[in-house]
């Protein structure tokens, strides 16, 4: 696979181990629990990953001085301390981070729900660092119980300089049983769903629209969006389906020329169980990388779920992954 290593920036962060190696193909970016990351580049050109709950961290950080190079954990950083009071403090999942136009940093997370641990919703929260401490509105930005709560939030800016923030409506956490709580008829939606935002990142404008569902090649739903737009005007949808821990999972894709859909779905994942090596890859966010798309994504691995990242090629509506 090619590389885009960016110049690396010193930091003063600690990282965990004594040096971090360049990993060869299928292997994760490093050996650490780092499950439904984000990343992104930095105006210095360096790049951070936040992941899922994990190694003592309600937001874990990584950083690297490329999407494709070398990556760390870092140490003791925690980028949300202290969640909104509306969760339990627990269970934080997929944090997403944006760099607003005024250079503060804008966090999108699934908090688990204080009155309700059954579900999770979509948080938001602020930083002048990318790094954090972020500090959480005590309102959550999507909400609906009654169809199972919300999760995997993720920002994108279209080319109008529009924000907006996708999101998958927890369909499945309200379920009747069977794979992820909704292989047993009648199967619950698990839309995803596109709220336009002011320049804030938060601000709400207008009402979410549903941009795609699960169908049946699906299993019990779709999850972790992520919206990219190519050079040459396409959206591309990268989400996941299946179950996360069943061999199920994967990376999926769905294309469309205008943001609201419709998308079109791919006849193929763009990585299943098996290919690479790797076991249930999924939970991937898509970024521009030059003139090309990138991916950030897990994979099983004895920690539990980690870090990967890929480069992808695309030939008129269809992606590929290379690594």
């Amino acid at each position: 696979m090619f590389l885009n290593t960016l110049a690396a920036t010193a930091l003063s962060f600690s990282i965990v181990s004594a040096s971090v190696i360049r990993r060869g193909n299928e292997a994760p970016v490093f050996d650490q629990q780092f499950a439904d990351p984000s990343v992104i580049e930095d105006a210095d050109g360096t790049w951070y990953a936040f992941g899922t709950a994990g190694n003592g961290e309600h937001v874990q950080v990584a950083v690297g001085d490329g999407l494709y190079g070398d990556w760390g954990l870092l140490n003791g950083t925690d980028a949300l301390p202290q969640p909104a009071s509306w969760t339990t403090g627990r269970n934080t999942w997929a944090p997403d981070v944006h760099r607003m136009a005024d250079g503060t940093y804008v966090m999108y997370y699934s908090g688990e729900v204080a009155a309700n641990a059954a579900h999770h919703c979509i948080g938001t929260a602020v930083s002048n660092s990318p790094t954090g401490p972020y500090t959480a509105a005590e309102e959550p930005f999507a909400c609906d119980l009654a169809a199972g709560g919300s999760i995997d939030a993720s920002g994108f800016q279209n080319t109008d300089g529009k924000r907006y923030v996708l999101y998958k409506v927890d369909g499945n956490s309200v379920g009747h049983g069977g794979s992820c709580g909704n292989t047993v008829d009648p199967i619950v939606p698990t839309p995803i769903m596109l709220q336009e935002v002011g320049e804030d990142g938060v601000t709400k404008i207008g009402d979410a629209v549903q941009i795609f569902d699960r169908s049946s090649a699906d299993g019990p739903l779709v999850e972790a969006p992520s919206l990219v737009l190519t050079a040459q005007g396409l959206y591309i949808l990268f989400f996941s389906s299946g179950c996360y821990f069943e061999p199920t999972y994967n990376v999926n894709y769905a294309t469309s020329t205008s943001i609201t859909g419709p998308f079109t779905r791919a006849a193929r994942p763009v990585i299943t169980t098996g290919e690479y090596n790797l076991q249930a890859p999924g939970g991937a966010t898509a970024v521009n990388v030059g003139n090309q798309v990138g991916i950030a994504y897990h994979a099983n691995c004895p920690a539990g779920r980690c870090l990967h990242t890929s480069p992808t090629t695309i030939d008129g509506q269809e992606v590929k992954v290379v690594i």
